[in-house]
């Protein structure tokens, strides 16, 4: 038998790298310490460095504290490079909350209001709390209730799509005041869901709960019992800003590499991989590409539904007729997989395979060489038959050709993805393929 109070999540101290302050994985600290090439030193030497940085600089909701330092970080480390910066300020919705929680008879729990948020007030919102599946059904009548939308188990990452959507709009269609949906998800944890950043999504408020904490409200459900749902505090609009860093030669043979830096939480899996890599490549392709313009963008606004890349494009992205190629370096780069049983949960020391590679149908067989034996990206798929994230938007903008990375982690949109979460190694492996598989592809153009 496993011993629960024993074998369980490891907290931070016991995950800390040689000599560091924040909790990157060990295993991946032991592995970046081992003899590397001359070539490999010189052009990852600050990957660990920089994930440190991306991490510690907390929550990085687009235009908030934590996002705008992230992003003054990277445009300063682009410049040392030798880049010039432009940036590119836009408005975002945000919501800080003062209360956020639903509440029955003595039962009481945190909720994270689904942007765009729409309000309660102080007062809150009351009704009989009936559940709704995830096919939109539910007994009895919705008129004035509180809708409890019991997801289907997944890896969620948006409330856009059908299967989170549906079913709260049909529980306002048929009536209720409010819904709060439970993101049954491997954490147990709430999942934080992107939204459409320019309009609320919905005609009531709506938040979410984590599934640990629904049980009581479950069981209350059945009898209808009285709930109270409260999402209050101060929102609106605010700045945020995307940026590129260019290195304009007059060669009219641009090369674009893009990541985005925000997200609800300290993101530092989802995130921090693809930030990493894309500063060591820009560090490196400011020498390395002599023969090319570069073009290295940073986008805010990534959880409401890729609003910065949208943005990106109209203003501040390169031509896509004189664009050779476009990597967009997405979510999940290079997380930490998990071995887990009930009770059992430790780190392996092995990336997380749920990181999808798509790029375009002609260079499938150069990526499967150069990502042999990398979980999740040994297997690229063809853009034409799946793109996802940042990357549909360079797509539909006509980047030809142009690949991208995206992936769901286990730990994607929750609070409790931070640094224990990261594989320093696997950043590294990553960076140094996709830094042949330019050479590669840009080779085939010139």
């Amino acid at each position: 038998m496993i011993d629960a109070s024993r074998r369980r999540f490891l907290g931070t101290s016991a995950l800390l790298s040689v000599g560091g302050a924040v909790g990157l994985s060990a295993s991946s600290a032991t592995a970046s310490t081992r003899p590397q090439t001359a070539t490999s030193a010189g052009f990852d030497a600050k990957v660990e460095d920089d994930l440190r940085r991306y991490v510690d600089f907390g929550i990085k909701q687009a235009g908030g504290e934590g996002d705008n330092a992230c992003g003054e970080w990277m445009a300063a480390e682009l410049t040392a490079a030798g880049y010039a910066v432009e940036r590119q300020y836009y408005d975002v919705p945000y919501f800080e909350a003062t209360a956020a929680e639903l509440t029955m008879g003595e039962a009481r729990a945190a909720v994270y209001p689904q942007p765009i948020v729409i309000s309660t007030g102080p007062q809150g919102v009351s009704g009989p709390l009936v559940r709704v599946d995830a096919r939109g059904a539910y007994a009895g009548s919705l008129e004035g209730a509180i809708a409890l939308v019991d997801l289907p188990f997944g890896r969620w990452s948006t409330m856009i799509i059908p299967a989170a959507r549906r079913p709260v709009e049909a529980a306002f269609a048929a009536g209720a005041r409010a819904v709060v949906a439970i993101t049954n998800g491997p954490t147990g944890k709430v999942i934080a869901l992107n939204a459409d950043g320019r309009k609320p999504m919905f005609s009531g408020p709506v938040a979410l709960l984590a599934p640990e904490d629904a049980g009581a409200f479950l069981t209350g459900a059945v009898t209808r019992q009285e709930a109270r749902l409260t999402l209050d505090g101060a929102g609106g609009h605010r700045p945020a800003f995307n940026f590129v860093g260019r290195v304009d030669r007059g060669k009219g043979r641009w090369l674009a590499v893009s990541t985005p830096r925000s997200g609800w939480f300290t993101c530092a899996a989802e995130r921090g991989g693809g930030v990493a890599a894309w500063l060591a490549l820009a560090r490196w392709a400011a020498k390395g590409l002599p023969d090319h313009d570069l073009a290295f963008v940073c986008n805010t606004g990534h959880e409401y539904e890729y609003l910065g890349a949208s943005e990106a494009m109209k203003k501040i992205a390169p031509p896509p007729a004189d664009t050779r190629f476009w990597l967009h370096l997405g979510a999940n780069f290079a997380a930490r997989d998990w071995h887990e049983l009930p009770g059992y949960l430790e780190p392996l020391p092995s990336v997380d395979s749920q990181r999808y590679l798509s790029i375009s149908p002609e260079f499938l067989p150069l990526a499967r060489s150069l990502f042999a034996g990398q979980p999740g990206h040994e297997a690229p798929v063809s853009s034409a038959v799946m793109t996802a994230g940042e990357l549909d938007e360079v797509v539909r903008a006509g980047y030809a050709p142009a690949a991208g990375t995206f992936g769901i982690h286990r730990y994607h949109h929750v609070a409790e993805d931070d640094a224990r979460c990261i594989d320093v190694a696997a950043t590294r492996t990553g960076a140094q393929s996709f830094r042949r598989l330019i050479e590669e592809v840009l080779a085939t153009s010139a």
